[in-house]
Formats: structure tokens, sequence, C-alpha cells
């Protein structure tokens, strides 16, 4: 079984050796993003295996689908950038990576306590030799209402993180965990928005939950809340946040991923002038933490996108 692996990382190669070898299948490596230009490339393969920088779109579905492409895997858990209605009108299955939810949780965790604690302006006057602490006053974990909307694996795991700092958590979601009702309380969305000092977010996006963070919802929250989101960028309508940031109704704003943000991230920027204004405009303000998209980024999570890239074909073409 030959399989193509497009956008394949340096930190990944390793594994995929390792997995192929394992499984007996032959990965073709391709550190390039998916488009019609390098499509001819998958010419000989059973399946492809991507990460989310590229747009899966009908047409590119329709050239592998020519060249004999019966199956992709994307070592993401979501799904977003793949046309998943025209490859099953075509007959391509698609299926997503599993790993533990752990990371993410605990990087949503370590946004939530640098925006209570004010690290971002912190860490800056540090670099400069300023160590005082005027403005830097931050906020105990234990006397919070935590809300946390979406309980899947990764905001059950948030949730039992948080439960050991002995604070207050609400929780949202249209399915109801029994795991989580051991440590939070559901309540309905606009509870939650009106009664929790802190908001982190951990749901999937699709039509209901698109700009679900948008100035009508912004306005039932709290003054001086605080908003982590290690989800979805576009969970949050970026303009209407960035007003919040300004009027100071959002007090700290963690994000690990916003919208807009395919072409920027997981690349060096260093020497460019970014092309989402919004993106550059949140950079500036000392109550606003923006990281890499890498919530993910662990040792234990890379290995199993990896295994899961490979085994996710292997599984779909037995079936």
């Amino acid at each position: 079984m030959k399989i193509y692996a497009y956008e394949v990382r340096q930190d990944e190669m390793g594994y995929f050796k390792e997995y192929e070898k394992k499984y007996g299948v032959s990965v073709v490596l391709n550190h390039q993003v998916p488009t019609l230009e390098n499509a001819d490339n998958v010419d000989g393969c059973i399946g492809v295996t991507i990460l989310g920088q590229g747009d899966i779109n009908a047409k590119l579905l329709d050239k592998w689908y020519d060249l004999g492409i019966r199956y992709v895997s994307s070592r993401t858990i979501g799904l977003n950038h793949i046309d998943l209605e025209h490859a099953r009108e075509i007959g391509i299955q698609v299926c997503n990576a599993k790993y533990p939810p752990n990371g993410v949780a605990e990087f949503a965790l370590m946004l939530l306590l640098m925006c209570m604690r004010n690290y971002k302006q912190a860490l800056w006057r540090g670099q400069v030799n300023d160590y005082s602490l005027s403005g830097l006053q931050g906020k105990e974990l234990h006397d919070l209402t935590v809300g946390v909307m979406g309980t899947g694996n990764i905001g059950r795991t948030f949730v039992q993180l948080l439960s050991g700092f002995g604070c207050r958590i609400l929780a949202y979601d249209l399915q109801e965990n029994e795991d989580v009702k051991k440590y939070a309380t559901y309540v309905d969305k606009d509870t939650l928005l009106k009664e929790s000092d802190a908001i982190s977010l951990h749901l999937p996006l699709f039509k209901s939950t698109y700009h679900l963070i948008n100035k009508e919802t912004i306005q039932k929250m709290k003054d001086n809340v605080i908003l982590i989101n290690c989800s979805r960028g576009e969970l949050i309508d970026t303009e209407d946040i960035i007003e919040a940031i300004e009027s100071k109704k959002i007090g700290a704003l963690g994000l690990d991923v916003i919208e807009g943000e395919e072409s920027i991230t997981h690349i060096d920027h260093r020497s460019d002038i970014l092309s989402n204004k919004n993106m550059a405009y949140l950079h500036q303000f000392p109550n606003v933490i923006m990281t890499q998209h890498m919530a993910f980024y662990t040792n234990t999570a890379v290995k199993n996108m990896v295994k899961s890239g490979i085994k996710g074909i292997i599984e779909m073409a037995n079936q």
C-alpha cells in the first residue's frame, strides 16, 4: 500500500519512518501544502494524509480521485479544510486524527493563568530590567467562576484540570457529559456568559458556532472578563472582540487560534508584513496573548497524529 503525505514537518519525519515500517506500507513524504499544481504527485497512491493548511476543495478532490486516491486522512482533529460533502459524493473516505486531549487542555489552562496574572506585561518589563509591580496585580483562580463552552474530550479534560484549583466551574454543551458533572454545573449559554469571570472555548466549528462570540454575546458577559480560545479561530468575530478589548469589556484575551490564520501560522514571517490586519493589531495590546496555534504541539500529540494519519488510511482501506 502506498500513501502520500503532504505538509510533513521535520519533527514528524522520524515518526513517519517508524509507522511506515510498523504497518508495512510505503509513505512518500512532501513538505508542501496540497494544491492542484502538485496533485499529480499522488499518482500511484491509494491514500493521502494532510495537515490543515491547504484548501481541500472539490477540484482538488476530483483530481485526486482521477489519480486513484480513495482515502484522505487529516492529521488534525478538525476537518473544516476539507469539502466533506463532495468527498462523500465522489467516493473518497475521510478520517481525522486521534490524540490525547491533555496537551490542548493544559495549554488553555496555562493561557488562563497567564492572563489572570498579567504575564505578558511582566515579561515585557523583565526583558528591559523593569521589575516594578505597578499594574501587575492579578487574580486568584479559586476566587473566580470559570465557564467552559464545549465539554468534549478537550473541554472535559480542561474541567478536570480546573477542578484542582477550587474555582466554581460552569459548563455549556448540547450534550452533557456525566464525568463533567462531577466537577462542574451545566447551565444554559446565557447563564454561563453572564456569571463567568473567565470563559474558555472548546467547541467544534459548525454553522451554529461560527462567530458564536460576537457583539451580542460579549455584551452579556461580565465587565473585565477573561476569554480563552484554543479551539477554532472562527468561533470569535475578531472585529467585535477588538472593540471589546478597546472598550475594556474584555479584560484579557488568550488566543492560540484566530480567524484567517491559515497562511500565517506555522510559518516564519519575521521579514514580512502580516496579511491579517486584525492579527497584527491585536499583538499590540498588553492584555492580549497570542500564540502560534501550538496548543496541540507536544511530542505525544505529534506521534499520535502521524500514527493516525497512516493507520486511518489502512483501516479505511481494510473495511
